[in-house]
């Protein structure tokens, strides 16, 4: 299902926004707001955003006057907004786990996909999941696939015959039937986009992280700020966090990667099924670091375009602002039994 006409793709691809027309509300003035991240990370109603950047904003528990509701009894959307603007990430993968544990139901589906455009700029991060399915079922055929899309017309396709018998062999493996198999594909290309999706995040914020290590490198090493304490443990913790969630979120992809790669090497029904449990587990806390760390690094590359958009000073004092508030509420993606296990598991080729 497609996105609804009144949702942006920018915003359906974002991790910090969330198009408040897509849910279940009867206030019709939020139904053209937006909930999204600020630079402290905390979810606030957008009502107007204009071209220069200005956007008028309002913190949830301000909507109570803005639209004189009940203090004492407030309507079901202020409580559902409150709970929303709670999560750590907006990005649409987070969405379809945080609305369903919270019970809120979307009418249109297709608003928790990704854009088209969006994926057709990750086909070539889906190659990369892709290619041990494609190399089990098709050998070392010359097949010519530009997207997960192309995968799924292949199995769709009574020839060549060496598919239909290895459709035959990955049906029992997988315990499910062969008519069953254009469905399996579908779950299996959405999950996999969902890790191509984060990981061009990732690579997209990496350069620019590099770039702002660079500036706190220069404002540390500046004589004017060494003998300011303050600003020194500041940037140390900023530092620290920012390493500390790289690090993690890296460790995660590298052991999807493992998985994935290894997965089809000696595929079962078990060992599909606990991948494919486990990384919509980590929906949140990867879509959680990538949400923050964009946030930040969108608000300190928008004040500061180059390096000689402002002195050491003014560097200085919004590290100290806006930098420095909410940073401690950065989600981590941390290891865990389950992925331990599972990777184990595939070493041992069990």
């Amino acid at each position: 299902m497609p996105l609804s006409e009144n949702v942006d793709s920018v915003d359906s691809d974002a991790l910090h926004i969330l198009p408040l027309c897509i849910l279940p509300l009867e206030t019709t003035n939020l139904l053209r707001a937006r909930l999204v991240k600020n630079v402290y990370l905390e979810g606030v109603v957008e009502f107007f955003k204009t071209d220069s950047g200005g956007s008028g904003q309002l913190q949830t528990h301000d909507l109570i006057n803005e639209f004189q509701w009940s203090v004492t009894n407030p309507p079901r959307d202020f409580r559902m907004i409150q709970k929303l603007a709670q999560l750590p990430s907006y990005d649409v993968y987070s969405l379809r786990i945080s609305l369903r544990d919270m019970g809120i139901s979307i009418e249109n589906s297709g608003n928790l996909n990704l854009s088209e455009n969006k994926k057709k700029e990750l086909a070539p991060y889906m190659k990369e999941f892709t290619l041990p399915l494609i190399k089990n079922i098709y050998g070392n055929g010359d097949i010519n696939i530009q997207s997960f899309d192309d995968v799924i017309s292949l199995f769709s396709k009574a020839e060549p015959r060496n598919a239909i018998i290895q459709l035959k062999f990955m049906s029992e493996k997988l315990k499910i039937e062969p008519l069953e198999i254009p469905t399996f594909l579908e779950n299996y290309g959405d999950m996999f986009l969902s890790l191509a999706y984060y990981r061009e995040c990732l690579d997209g914020l990496l350069p620019r992280i590099d770039d702002f290590l660079d500036s706190m490198k220069e404002l540390k090493d500046n004589p004017e700020f060494k003998v300011d304490q303050n600003l020194i443990e500041t940037i140390d913790l900023i530092e620290n966090v920012i390493n500390e969630r790289i690090s993690s979120i890296s460790n995660r992809f590298e052991n999807f990667e493992k998985c994935t790669k290894h997965m089809w090497d000696n595929v079962s029904a078990t060992r599909f099924r606990k991948v494919e449990s486990l990384i919509p587990s980590y929906h949140l806390s990867m879509g959680g670091v990538l949400c923050g760390l964009s946030v930040k690094i969108d608000a300190w590359s928008q004040k500061f375009p180059n390096k000689k958009s402002s002195g050491p000073a003014g560097k200085a004092a919004f590290i100290l602002s806006e930098m420095k508030q909410g940073i401690d509420n950065l989600h981590d993606v941390k290891d865990d039994e389950a992925m331990n296990s599972l990777l184990n598991e595939i070493a041992d080729g069990h």
